[in-house]
């Protein structure tokens, strides 16, 4: 990356903008989004280690779109395994089913139908052999005690799991391979569902309903390489704090299947930190590991020197983060991230940009300046997929509570099992947002709706550059610098100027 303008000051991503090159790319298809970082992702972004953000269906969705969820470190361990299990069980191919029993109600349906992005409940019987479906739609001018045998769809598509994972979707019934075959797969999926005007069907491996198929998720699957592991299995990462037993919070997290271990720590630049992520090394010697939070060269070069493979960029840049506030800690993250970046690179490691990213302008951003990937927050807090409770304004509009990691909620909670005076001694110290309401975007509620949204966004950047994968990106990108004018200047207007 190079100015076109010499900076004479720290820089948000507000602060710059990026310039365009020659290119030869004549689609944006023709952009790989794999990252160099040893996670295996195929699409560069990380869902943030918060409560308020990421579970299990979070990670699920990530790691199927070829992106990464991390479990937060307060999750008890045997918890982290459930989930993990879970998740290692979830198709890569097509989306968990939510399924029901024909005599459960129009009332109960309608509680379920709402936190899932295909927004569809099929209805099996107690062998889990289809029955009937059910969409929001059929829920309507009926009473709500009304059982789903009364309103299900029966004349439906049925997918069989072979047709959509083996390809075998040619007139001669022979197997196809590959891309081609895939893309063929889905194509023909997304006609039979459209003919049927319905969004979504159940797949079935023999006679058990095992997932849905969504036209929308028959898209995506041609444009994205899922996450997987070296059995196949969707890949999650969990987070590990700096304080307790950290081996054997370690040994759990590894033995439960955990693919990526991140070291989690609001100043990461500390010797407890140091010494933390040395036992994690030494414990999981195989696995890559993150470690953070840093914005200086010093900082990557202490923890890369104690073993991390990533570090995690960032202090006081997130929507939920008051730090900077209350303490006047933290860097500027384009800045920071820079500077970063170009340190790991020389020891041959890698940088997460975490916090600040409010349009996918930023992470564009924040990987032309060098990061392998780009860790999201609130933003994915308020999606289908988001863990939090989903709530209702008294306008009817639907949105879930985010908090920050450092927030006295956050504290509280972790600090369940001590004596009620020293968690209050405790949560003195607040350095995050206890409560905000991230709305659902009507046109975007689904957390693979925002990944559409910003990898949109980054392939087109690429494409102005004349890069094809992110690395040539970094490489290629002119970075010009800009005061409050010109970023105002690019935003769209929703109404006139009169």
């Amino acid at each position: 990356m190079r100015f076109l303008n010499t900076p004479v000051t720290d820089l948000t991503y507000n602060d710059v903008f990026l310039v365009p090159s020659s290119s030869r790319i004549t689609s944006r298809f023709d952009v790989d989004l794999r990252t160099a970082d040893p996670t295996g992702a195929t699409t560069p972004l990380v869902a943030a280690n918060m409560t308020a953000v990421t579970g299990k269906r979070m990670v699920e969705t990530m790691a199927r779109r070829g992106a990464l969820g991390v479990l937060p470190q307060d999750i008890p361990a045997d918890v982290v395994a459930r989930e993990t299990a879970w998740v290692k069980s979830r198709s890569p191919h097509f989306e968990s089913v939510r399924s029901m029993r024909p005599h459960d109600t129009v009332h109960d349906a309608l509680a379920k139908l709402r936190r899932h992005a295909h927004a569809s409940i099929v209805v099996t019987d107690d062998d889990g052999r289809f029955q009937g479906l059910v969409l929001e739609g059929d829920c309507q001018q009926v009473d709500r005690f009304t059982q789903l045998h009364v309103v299900m769809r029966t004349d439906v598509p049925v997918f069989t799991v072979d047709e959509l994972t083996a390809g075998k979707t040619s007139d001669s019934g022979a197997p196809s391979a590959g891309a081609a075959g895939l893309y063929e797969a889905m194509a023909q999926a997304s006609t039979r569902l459209e003919r049927a005007r319905v969004h979504v069907a159940p797949v079935v491996d023999g006679e058990r309903v095992v997932g849905v198929i969504s036209r929308q998720g028959a898209v995506r699957s041609t444009i994205y390489t899922p996450n997987l592991d070296a059995n196949g299995a969707l890949k999650v990462g969990a987070a590990v704090g700096i304080n307790g037993d950290v081996a054997d919070k370690t040994r759990q997290l590894v033995e439960a299947g955990v693919d990526v271990l991140v070291v989690d720590t609001a100043h990461g630049h500390q010797r407890k930190m140091v010494e933390a992520l040395s036992i994690v090394r030494e414990t999981a010697p195989d696995h890559p590991i993150v470690a953070g939070n840093v914005v200086t060269a010093d900082g990557v070069r202490d923890l890369v020197d104690a073993g991390a493979d990533i570090v995690k960029v960032g202090v006081g840049p997130g929507a939920m983060c008051t730090t900077r506030m209350m303490t006047a800690v933290g860097r500027p993250q384009f800045s920071a991230v820079l500077e970063c970046s170009a340190a790991a690179a020389e020891l041959g490691a890698h940088v997460w940009a975490d916090g600040g990213v409010k349009y996918p302008r930023d992470v564009a951003l924040a990987l032309a300046a060098g990061a392998s990937q780009v860790m999201i927050g609130s933003w994915f807090a308020g999606t289908w997929e988001g863990p939090g409770e989903l709530n209702q304004d008294a306008d009817g509009r639907y949105y879930k509570e985010s908090f920050g990691m450092a927030s006295t909620r956050a504290v509280l909670n972790r600090t369940q099992g001590q004596e009620a005076f020293e968690r209050a001694r405790k949560a003195i110290f607040e350095e995050g947002i206890s409560s905000s309401k991230m709305y659902l975007d009507p046109r975007r509620p689904g957390v693979e709706d925002l990944v559409d949204h910003i990898t949109a966004g980054i392939r087109s950047s690429m494409t102005y550059a004349g890069a094809t994968n992110p690395r040539q990106f970094a490489d290629r990108a002119v970075v010009g610098v800009q005061n409050l004018s010109g970023y105002e200047e690019g935003q769209a207007r929703r109404e006139s100027w009169g």
